[in-house]
């Protein structure tokens, strides 16, 4: 039988036969405290089994000479090929090399999942043994204010100039296939994301989490038969009609009558500056001094709903099957069900390992891709000083690219002064002491 140790010297904490049998006193700078009494303990005579909490150490991906993925290969490996000339690098995020002769090929099967979002999207890449990427990609979701700033200048220009534009009513017919620009531009990210996995790795199969949400169901789970053609205005000449009939002619915000000397006012309760709605649900009925004191004291009654990211995940869920040929497909229930079978927590990298069928495979690092826009439209002064004016020029540098300056490497902001300086570490350096540029496009690596 193993005995106590009464006494217990500095051991360190990453020693493999201990969890951490070091007081934290031991640690700290000498003083003539008596802090940090070393306790007896009760260590195992035996190695216990490591768990790697952070996950795997990084993997480097590897292309064949013809540019076909290959299973990734140790860091080790990777520096050994390309010192002796084998290989050479051709991406840093993720980490990639391509060999330059010929090998065998051969391959193990490996799968994606994809947890679709609409504001984030997990992926996972899983073998039979271990995980080989993860993580989630951060949508930035500004499609719509940037086409709302753009429209704004456009008819700014229009009226300023008085142009003649002639009539084009035989052009503006949408193709079948259209989608909103907002929900086109997600949806190409999802798409895009596969791409990017599939050129990098040898994936067998692609599996994705879809969803199909029946709106009128959540918000009356009785609905049924006729009365889904019949929505909230049915039986109502109008809007207010209608906001009266559900208000009871009763103010939201004192709760008084209406009164031929005091209307009613329409109220956005998420204003339209915001991204709001003009449903019935995000409607208010106010007196004209509530309205006017609403606004003037930026007071905010409660915004209805958004159904914004139920809807997105209806509309695409169809698309998947025509741009994504030989898929598979699961729901938010079957994902939910092998989590806590695993006792596996909730997130989106999480998520996604489920999906590619992960049960007990040695888990990696997960990393975090940030959307961002890659032709950003830059406002800026004229020469005449007083006008704004649009620049269409994109310079080679975007913001959150890496630079290297003096043999270190930044993250830099975006350029300044008609793309003369640079703007890295909260100040600027002139373009000409950059030594090289990294890229990322319209996907970039936290790192």
């Amino acid at each position: 039988m193993q005995q106590l140790q009464p006494k217990l010297k500095n051991v360190p904490t990453d020693a493999p036969q201990v969890c951490s049998s070091t007081s934290g006193g031991l640690n700290r700078e000498e003083t003539l405290s008596a802090r940090g009494i070393v306790l007896g303990c009760n260590n195992l005579e035996v190695d216990q089994p490591q768990f790697h909490t952070g996950g795997l150490k990084a993997v480097v991906y590897v292309l064949s000479i013809t540019g076909s993925p290959l299973m990734p290969c140790k860091p080790a490996k990777a520096r050994k090929l390309i010192k002796s000339g084998k290989a050479k690098v051709i991406k840093l995020y993720p980490f990639t090399i391509k060999l330059n002769f010929e090998c065998e090929n051969q391959v193990q099967d490996v799968t994606l999942g994809i947890d679709s979002g609409f504001r984030n999207i997990g992926f996972s890449c899983v073998s039979e043994k271990k995980e080989l990427i993860s993580g989630t990609v951060i949508l930035d979701g500004k499609t719509s204010e940037r086409l709302t700033e753009k429209r704004m200048y456009r008819r700014g220009r229009r009226n300023h100039h008085h142009w003649y534009r002639p009539a084009r009513f035989d052009n503006r017919k949408k193709p079948e296939d259209w989608l909103p620009p907002s929900v086109q531009r997600r949806y190409d990210t999802h798409l895009s994301l596969i791409n990017r996995m599939k050129a990098i790795m040898p994936i067998s199969q692609v599996i994705i989490e879809i969803a199909n949400f029946d709106i009128q169901k959540i918000e009356n789970p009785d609905i049924a038969g006729v009365e889904y053609q019949q929505g909230n205005m049915y039986g109502y000449q109008n809007m207010r009609s209608y906001l009266m009939a559900r208000e009871h002619g009763l103010c939201q915000l004192c709760s008084k009558k209406f009164t031929p000397g005091n209307p009613s006012h329409i109220h956005h309760c998420k204003q339209r500056s915001e991204a709001g709605s003009s449903r019935a649900k995000n409607l208010a009925l106010l007196h004209e001094k509530c309205h006017t004191k609403l606004h003037k004291k930026g007071l905010k009654l409660k915004p209805a709903r958004q159904y914004k990211p139920n809807t997105f995940m209806s509309i695409i869920h169809k698309r998947f099957w025509q741009d994504v040929p030989g898929m598979r497909v699961t729901y938010g229930y079957i994902t939910f069900l092998k989590r806590q079978e695993f006792n596996i927590s909730k997130s989106h990298n999480n998520d996604a390992f489920v999906i590619a069928s992960g049960t007990r495979q040695e888990r990696c690092k997960p990393v975090i891709i940030q959307q961002k826009h890659k032709n950003g439209r830059t406002l800026q002064i004229n020469r005449k000083g007083y006008a704004p004016a649009i620049r269409r020029k994109r310079y080679n540098i975007q913001p959150f690219d890496i630079v290297w300056i003096n043999g270190k490497s930044n993250i830099t902001k975006g350029c300044q002064s008609y793309g003369t300086r640079i703007y890295v570490n909260n100040t600027t350096i002139g373009i000409k002491n950059v030594e090289k540029i990294y890229n990322f496009g319209s996907l970039a690596w936290a790192i």
